[in-house]
């Protein structure tokens, strides 16, 4: 029972490094109005995983934080191609 206990707390101490939390910038050159970016971070906030957006339609760029175990910077592409903004990564 003891080995038990030791490795169930081991693995909740271990499995939040599993998930790593990733920053990317993405470029969105088609916003160009003032009401764009709340299509585009609309369209973001639906992708499982997002944890944080900053969209500026003054960079044309959004600013997204994400598990990348439950999303990817290809799944965020799509979402912003599927509203209407394709949109990279900004280098």
């Amino acid at each position: 029972m003891k080995k038990l206990f030791a490795s169930l707390a081991l693995a909740a101490i271990v499995a939040p490094v599993w998930a790593a939390t990733q920053t990317v910038t993405l470029s969105v050159p088609g916003m160009t109005c003032a009401a764009c970016p709340i299509t585009v971070k609309n369209a973001i906030s639906k992708v499982e995983g997002v944890s944080k957006i900053d969209v500026s339609f003054e960079k044309r760029e959004a600013v997204v934080t994400f598990d990348n175990t439950k999303t990817s910077v290809q799944k965020l592409n799509l979402a912003t191609t599927n509203a209407g903004y394709p949109s990279s990564v900004k280098k």
